[in-house]
């Protein structure tokens, strides 16, 4: 099974730019320790944080079922189809837990 890539520069970008956001996120928190800050803003921040790195993996995922699954889909490889469905149900289920 071929491995296949972000498809799109923009996509790229984009998830380059979340990150880059949650990197940011991480760095806030470290200096809200730091100071001491209220723990309830903490993990309010640590949520926020959270949730952004569920949409840069829901990203991903979407890019991976519109790309790979369906390319796999399109060409009629059962076997190949039947390979890829595996994989995707066992990173969804990694991705959910």
């Amino acid at each position: 099974m071929e491995e296949k890539h972000l498809s799109e520069k923009n996509d790229k970008d984009a998830l380059m730019k979340r990150l880059k956001r949650i990197e940011g996120q991480v760095k806030g928190i470290q200096k809200m320790v730091d100071d001491e800050r209220y723990c309830v803003d903490i993990l309010i921040q640590i949520s926020a944080i959270r949730s952004a790195i569920n949409k840069v993996g829901t990203i991903i995922l979407e890019n991976h079922i519109k790309g790979c699954v369906s390319e796999s889909l399109k060409n009629g490889d059962v076997e190949g189809t039947e390979n890829m469905i595996d994989e995707l149900m066992s990173t969804i289920n990694k991705f959910t837990k």
